[in-house]
């Protein structure tokens, strides 16, 4: 039976209300109550207002942007080699320490954890120069490890078999390697299919969370079964069932990994070892004094609501007043931010909680929205974005500011303003200066300091479409080529995200 809202808790479900219990600090604790409205809908004769408290949108608000900010995965796979490539073994704890640790390890799991000289480096390498990415990590598991461990333990696979998506994907859903292996588990094409993830022009479910989770742990229980040992089945994953075969051939039908390695692809060499090495760092993450980022929420809630007409994650955004980074977080698996409809096939939206209600109360209403949008835009297809007013903001941060506030506030995505002053990180300072590009003018005119940007002006931007290419865009303007838009916006690839602003005149 299929429910038109499906409430799924197991998976994306953060609350601070178990936080508060196992911490009495957080109890004791005395926030200020304010409750805040932060949107509204009319639909006819309804008005339905929400409001939640502003110091919880705070701190919601944070955790957000460290779900959406996947920048260390784009550099695992480098990291693991680099530590790889290093002769010199880095201890960062006593050889005859590790030995014991890993013993026990060994005692505890289903993997062959044996003390040799590869992995102490990779420990090392990993202690040393990547701690701050490490935390960060460990901040997000807290996000996804729940979800990992349901499905392996419905398929008898190792629950320790969560930290693989680690040294895979660095825990991001949209991850995609220079091969095409995509998504947290990594998935080839061929594979994926074979384990029913849907891949097509609007939808890869290689990046959906779920599903991929659950082709992950068949497939590796499929592999243990033809194995019969849990570190063949990790080599098989990264370098396939014919490798593994052809290593235990060469090395005269020997079945330790450690022993028939060298037999391996370079690659599948220092998998097994990076593998062991992020299992050893969590278990003992408190001797190395890890410190992950945590949120204060530790449960984060949402509902799922089946589609029933195409709709696209902009409309979606617009109409729910949700942030566009976090929609699609939360649905990875809609490679244009579109999600289709097909009368024989059932597609999903997942939103944040308290936002599915004001989706469902207002669906009739949201479609018909979407609809007008979409006549909208066909109408204007043909007039460049930059015929509409562009207003550059100077905004100085106050107390209480964050970015997610700021980016509610002017309509604008948390990674714009961050692209746009060069922003690493989401902390802020009192006073700092940051450039914002608003076409909110009810925002605008609180603003003292601002500079407008018309048609007139120096400089005109164009804001990205699902669909857009960088070659596309070009060929609205010109005198404008592809190199030109790179060099304007110095972007150091092709890609491009639909709402991004890019600079479109030289001036």
């Amino acid at each position: 039976m299929i429910f038109n809202t499906i409430r799924i808790f197991s998976i994306f479900l953060f609350c601070t209300s178990l936080c508060s219990a196992q911490n009495p600090l957080v109890t004791a604790q005395k926030w200020t109550a304010n409750k805040v409205e932060f949107h509204t809908v009319k639909a006819d004769s309804l008005e339905l207002i929400l409001n939640d408290y502003e110091r919880a949108m705070e701190l919601d608000s944070v955790w957000r942007t460290q779900l959406v900010d996947q920048s260390y995965s784009q550099r695992l796979e480098s990291v693991i080699k680099d530590s790889l490539d290093r002769k010199k073994i880095v201890t960062d704890v006593p050889t005859e320490v590790l030995k014991e640790r890993l013993a026990a390890l060994n005692a505890k799991t289903p993997f062959n954890i044996e003390y040799n000289e590869s992995l102490e480096s990779v420990i090392g390498y990993f202690l040393r120069r990547e701690k701050e990415g490490t935390e960060r990590l460990m901040g997000l598991s807290k996000f996804y490890f729940p979800m990992f461990e349901a499905a392996f333990d419905r398929h008898d696979v190792p629950l320790e078999m969560k930290y693989l998506a680690i040294v895979e994907s660095a825990l991001n859903p949209r991850a995609k390697s220079r091969v095409g292996a995509t998504g947290l588990w990594q998935f080839m094409y061929s594979t994926g299919k074979a384990y029913d993830l849907e891949v097509s022009s609007y939808v890869d479910e290689r990046m959906d969370p779920i599903a991929s989770t659950e082709a992950a742990a068949k497939y590796l229980r499929r592999l243990y079964t033809m194995f019969d040992d849990w570190d063949l089945a990790l080599a098989a994953y990264n370098s396939g069932l014919g490798n593994v075969s052809k290593a235990i051939r060469r090395s005269g039908g020997e079945t330790n990994y450690w022993k028939l390695r060298r037999y391996l692809p370079r690659e599948t060499a220092g998998y097994v070892p990076s593998f062991q090495a992020m299992l050893y760092i969590y278990e003992y993450a408190d001797e190395h004094g890890f410190e992950p980022q945590r949120p204060r929420s530790t449960y984060y809630g949402t509902d799922t609501i089946q589609v029933k007409q195409l709709i696209t994650l902009d409309q979606i955004a617009k109409v729910t007043h949700t942030n566009r980074e976090l929609l699609e977080f939360l649905n990875p698996s809609y490679k244009l931010g579109i999600i289709p409809f097909e009368k024989n096939k059932s597609y999903y939206v997942r939103l944040p909680y308290e936002k599915s209600g004001l989706f469902v109360t207002n669906e009739d209403d949201i479609y018909g929205f979407t609809e007008n949008l979409i006549a909208k835009a066909v109408t204007e297809e043909s007039q460049p974005e930059t015929n509409k007013a562009e207003t550059k903001i100077d905004y100085y941060v106050k107390s209480g500011d964050y970015l997610g506030r700021i980016a509610e506030k002017y309509d604008v995505g948390v990674s714009q303003i961050k692209d746009w002053n060069n922003l690493r990180g989401t902390n802020l300072n009192i006073g700092q200066k940051l450039i914002i590009y608003s076409k909110n003018s009810d925002t605008i005119a609180e603003n003292s300091s601002v500079t407008k940007n018309s048609s007139t002006g120096t400089t005109k931007f164009y804001k990205v479409k699902p669909g857009d290419s960088l070659w596309t865009i070009s060929k609205k303007y010109p005198d404008l080529s592809v190199e030109d838009l790179k060099t304007l916006n110095q972007l150091k690839s092709n890609r491009l995200h639909p709402g991004m602003k890019l600079k479109v005149s030289k001036g």
